[in-house]
């Protein structure tokens, strides 16, 4: 993993989730598995109560994004927020959206600023935001808007689950099933394609990305006798990628896609709506995998996993996925940083 020179910017998310103390944790085995350097945008006396119930030893100190590096070594450094928490562990309260947006906010600000060197989010739940207001889908489209709103440039957001051994990204996200044949297109394959070859070129450095792309339905639409929209929209798709000088093939039958030797033949794969995507890259690696943002001017990822909600405070929320989060985003930063010379 390549060295950054900033720390990483997490938000807390959800306060009555696992984010607190999956974030305790991952300070703790900072020096046992290499933890990047990081800060994490929370109210301090909720985190430092969570850890106390969950029996975590963790000293904790109240920094700024510039001198968090300074503390990291010998505290778990906490930027405070303006937005004081309610500490409701397991029942989420929407009182607490103002705070879990403002660390979303200010940890994008920081990145887009230089203060850190990408954004990490801890995983928030929908349904209290909602209720307090959010008129976002999630966590992807908010961060999209955000850098509209910082950079004055729409963004294209595409989600990216990255594993030890598989990478998928959903063209479509957070839209019912029964919707997605009306919204896929063929422009917006192509335009989820090229966003994803050239972030995985410039900041995952694979010089030439092998794209595999899916079919909508099943066996790709056994030619067209199984649904018309591989013949019409995806092989199209396929084909204009080509046409651009990007390795990509398709569609090819989802339920084929996904073994070992087939995995070894792309990069990354490509898949109509989410829980195509998502079940493979999350049955392969649960505790492993990373959500990643492309297309975005600043570096995001975050754990690949929901508030847990139900284990919330019991001290057994595993640190694995964040801890893989936080890796992977200080190894993008430095290839980003190496990419630009």
């Amino acid at each position: 993993m390549r060295e950054i020179r900033r720390p990483l910017a997490l938000s807390v998310g959800d306060p009555s989730g696992i984010g607190p103390e999956i974030a305790l944790a991952a300070w703790k085995r900072r020096e046992e598995l290499g933890v990047p350097t990081f800060y994490l945008l929370a109210d301090p006396n909720l985190i430092a109560a969570r850890g106390r119930l969950v029996g975590a030893d963790v000293q904790i100190a109240e920094t700024t994004a510039q001198e968090a590096h300074t503390v990291f070594a010998g505290a778990l450094p906490i930027v405070p927020l303006k937005a004081k928490f309610v500490d409701t562990v397991g029942h989420p309260d929407p009182v607490n959206a103002e705070g879990v947006i403002e660390a979303i906010d200010r940890a994008v600000a920081d990145s887009l600023a230089g203060h850190a060197a990408g954004t990490v989010t801890c995983p928030i739940a929908k349904k209290p935001l909602y209720d307090a207001g959010f008129g976002f889908p999630g966590h992807t489209e908010y961060l999209a808007h955000l850098a509209a709103r910082h950079t004055g440039r729409k963004v294209t957001p595409v989600m990216l689950l990255a594993g030890p051994d598989l990478r998928t990204v959903p063209v479509t996200i957070h839209i019912p099933l029964a919707a997605v044949p009306k919204v896929l297109t063929t422009d917006l394959i192509v335009e989820t394609a090229r966003i994803t070859a050239r972030d995985l070129k410039t900041r995952f450095g694979i010089e030439a990305p092998r794209l595999a792309i899916a079919g909508l339905n099943p066996h790709a639409g056994e030619g067209g006798t199984m649904g018309k929209e591989d013949l019409e929209i995806v092989a199209p798709a396929v084909e204009a990628l080509r046409q651009e000088g990007i390795d990509a093939r398709g569609p090819l039958p989802a339920d084929t896609l996904f073994h070992r030797r087939a995995r070894a033949s792309y990069d990354v794969a490509l898949c109509m709506y989410h829980d195509q995507a998502l079940i493979p890259a999350k049955t392969l690696a649960f505790d492993e995998a990373v959500n990643v943002t492309l297309g975005l001017p600043f570096i995001r990822t975050s754990p690949d996993h929901g508030t847990a909600f139900d284990i919330a405070g019991r001290g057994i929320a595993r640190s694995d996925s964040l801890i893989a989060a936080l890796k992977l985003a200080a190894e993008l930063a430095g290839n980003a940083r190496s990419a630009q010379g």
